[in-house]
C-alpha cells in the first residue's frame, strides 16, 4: 500500500532559477515518511517517549529524473518495500502530476534513543506498520 503526501514548492526550496535544490528533495521524503508514521499512529515524540526509540536514515539512494519548480504541487509517496526486526526499507517518488521527479531508495534503521545503539523495533510498532502498508 502506498501513503501519499502532498507538499507544494515554495520560492525557499528552489535555487535562483525556481528550480528544486536537490538536497531538497531529501527534506520533502522525510516529511513524508514522518506523516506516514503519523498515519501508522506513531509521530516521531511518540516513538522516542513511549518506546524509547529512534529511526534513522543508514542509507540513502535518490535518482533524480525531472525537475521540479516553484509552485509545483507534489506527491511524495511512500511504500514499505521491507520491514524486519530492526530495519525498514521505504521506496519513496516525488511524483508532479504523472511525471516522476526523483525515485529514493532509504533504509532506516531503529536505534536506542538515550545510547543511538542499534535496537529492535518495538513489536506493537512492527505489528501496526505490517497491518497498515
Amino acid at each position: 500500500m502506498t501513503f501519499i503526501h502532498q507538499t507544494r514548492v515554495y520560492w525557499e526550496d528552489t535555487d535562483g532559477g525556481g528550480i528544486v535544490y536537490y538536497a531538497n528533495y531529501l527534506k520533502f521524503a522525510e516529511r513524508a515518511r514522518t506523516e506516514w508514521l503519523r498515519v501508522a499512529g506513531f509521530d516521531q515524540s511518540k516513538l522516542r517517549a513511549e518506546f524509547g526509540i529512534l529511526f534513522v536514515v543508514r542509507d540513502c539512494r535518490i535518482r533524480y529524473k525531472n525537475p521540479a519548480k516553484l509552485d509545483d504541487l507534489l506527491n511524495v509517496t511512500v511504500a514499505a518495500d521491507e520491514i524486519s526486526s530492526h530495519k525498514l526499507r521505504i521506496k519513496q517518488r516525488v511524483m508532479r502530476g504523472e511525471l516522476c521527479c526523483a525515485e529514493l531508495v532509504v533504509e532506516l534503521v531503529a536505534v536506542r534513543a538515550d545510547t543511538g545503539r542499534l535496537a529492535n523495533v518495538p513489536p506493537a510498532v512492527h505489528a501496526a506498520l505490517m497491518q497498515k502498508f
